[in-house]
């Protein structure tokens, strides 16, 4: 008869019938999952979520108030206060903003962002690209000179900028406000698609100097295919600026024909008191533009601002 082999030396054999059961398994598989825990807990950054959390009740609740009032009239806003939910909700106040001159205001600045774009988009980026592919000195201290821009607020320079376009016959009109605005956002637009024009392998550009190709064609081949991500992305910048601006329409244009989207909702204020509901909802209608642009070119901004360039 067969004996079964000697356990080895240091090893402990379990009796047959004796093995670990299922209350051994559970108790095991309890202590791992608080293992787990403790050490989830132990990195999670509980100070960087209460942060968190304290910074999205800031951010909703003015959104939920907006909403709110937006579609309560004037004595139920009044009735309700300012965080009590709406008793009745009602269509008087688009009625409102639609008759208060909201769509010319918002042709006007429709316009005004659409050329701004365009003229910052057409002068940036071939300048990006001079500074990039010039080795001279002269072109490089012109850049560091221009990028100065960035530190001069609107502010300071508002009256000689009033003075020239008063001289230059063009105020109480559209560009006015667009020479402006394209010349204030031109350092930023210069700086971010430098950024990314520099990402561009130098063999891609000396393939096309082989090729025979000049700065023109580089420039339409090459450079704007590989740079479309910062394109896009300087591109809804530079239309944030001229869809929100309000500095040099209010210095810079006078009548109710030229009024763009911000200085309209000044029409809600009288002399006596603010039609709270009104305003909130042409505030909502002028925002919707913008947060549509944001979530559908969200990736594009984050990878043009990050000097990726969308590659």
């Amino acid at each position: 008869m067969a004996t079964a082999p000697a356990p080895a030396s240091g090893e402990t054999r379990t009796p047959p019938g004796q093995g670990p059961g299922p209350g051994t398994r559970s108790s095991g598989g309890s202590a791992q999952r608080a293992g787990a825990l403790r050490s989830l807990l132990h990195r999670a950054n509980i100070p960087g979520g209460a942060a968190s959390l304290v910074w999205l009740v800031i951010v909703l609740v003015p959104l939920w108030c907006m909403l709110s009032w937006s579609v309560q009239s004037r004595d139920g806003f009044l009735d309700n206060g300012p965080i009590g939910l709406p008793r009745q909700l009602t269509p008087e106040n688009l009625t409102t903003v639609l008759e208060g001159g909201f769509t010319r205001a918002f042709v006007n600045t429709v316009i005004v962002t659409v050329v701004s774009v365009a003229l910052t988009l057409v002068c940036a980026v071939p300048a990006a690209y001079a500074v990039v592919r010039s080795t001279s000195r002269f072109v490089a201290g012109a850049f560091s000179v221009f990028l100065l821009g960035l530190a001069i607020p609107a502010q300071a320079v508002i009256i000689p900028v009033y003075l020239m376009i008063v001289r230059m016959g063009l105020y109480d009109t559209k560009p006015a406000i667009i020479l402006p605005t394209v010349a204030f956002g031109l350092p930023f637009a210069v700086l971010i698609l430098a950024g990314s024009l520099r990402d561009v392998p130098a063999e891609n550009y000396e393939a096309m100097t082989l090729d025979g190709a000049g700065p023109m064609r580089t420039l339409w081949s090459l450079v704007i295919p590989m740079s479309r991500g910062s394109i896009v992305a300087v591109g809804i910048y530079a239309a944030l600026q001229a869809w929100n601006g309000f500095l040099f329409p209010l210095i810079l244009t006078q009548s109710e024909e030229q009024q763009i989207l911000t200085l309209n909702l000044w029409n809600f204020q009288t002399e006596y008191g603010v039609n709270i509901p009104g305003l909130m909802t042409a505030v909502l209608l002028s925002a919707a533009p913008v947060f549509i642009a944001y979530v559908l070119a969200r990736r594009w901004i984050v990878a043009g601002l990050a000097g990726l360039g969308g590659k």
